[in-house]
């Protein structure tokens, strides 16, 4: 059994990210990020990085780390709501920023998983979406050109993993884990439990031949926010 699992994440990373690169990372706010890989990207120090994710984290936590050390200089996302350090740098024109409605994401990564360059969607027509892109009718619709993401660098976060890199997911936590694994020309993934056998394949969410590095994660999983109800007097 061959094996992709190394120790150093942030050596690994290193090695292979450069100025200028586009990097697609997984999860859903802070639901399935993968908090190592992002902190060794931070550490890389690497500028000028153009990130393709669903939101940019919050303040200070996931994706939100890059933004606050300067090493993002474009966004692709479909929501960025909960990050105020993003707003400002959008608002200074320090921050180029390109939204992309969030199923028209997700098919963007698939595509560039498999190979589509690009494929027409009704999906945003008639709003600031669709400007600047090709339109063409289908049944006597409008749809626009969408462009497949084939990202140099994917960053996921899985539950199980082999050595072989073959993945499995944890319930919510796999929202766009798979499709970002399949879109990057070098993915990097982080497991939560490694297992020294073989992944049983019934349970494989993302094949080994989309991952080319294994790490382990670490243990932080932090909450957006937290809401209690207010203890009822007996």
């Amino acid at each position: 059994m061959t094996t992709k699992f190394r120790d150093d994440a942030a050596a690994e990373l290193a090695a292979v990210v450069k100025d200028g690169m586009t990097i697609a990372v997984g999860g859903f706010g802070l639901s399935g990020i993968p908090n190592r890989l992002i902190t060794a990207l931070r550490d890389s120090k690497a500028t000028n990085l153009t990130i393709v994710s669903n939101n940019m984290g919050v303040d200070g936590k996931g994706l939100g780390i890059l933004l606050e050390n300067r090493q993002v200089s474009k966004v692709l996302a479909s929501y960025v709501g909960e990050n105020k350090l993003f707003a400002q740098q959008f608002l200074d024109g320090d921050l180029d920023v390109e939204f992309c409605p969030q199923g028209t994401l997700a098919e963007r990564l698939r595509a560039g998983g498999v190979g589509i360059p690009a494929f027409f969607t009704p999906t945003g027509v008639g709003t600031p979406v669709a400007e600047g892109k090709e339109v063409m009718e289908f049944n006597g619709k409008p749809a626009i050109l969408e462009r497949g993401i084939f990202a140099d660098i994917a960053l996921v976060k899985a539950y199980q993993a082999d050595t072989e890199g073959n993945l499995r997911y944890r319930m919510t936590s796999k929202n766009f884990n798979p499709l970002v694994a399949m879109s990057g020309r070098h993915t990097f993934a982080e497991a939560e439990h490694i297992l020294d056998d073989y992944l049983d394949p019934s349970l494989v969410e993302t094949p080994g031949i989309f991952v080319q590095t294994l790490v382990q994660a670490d243990e932080v999983k932090d909450i957006e926010q937290r809401t209690l109800r207010s203890r009822q007097e007996a």
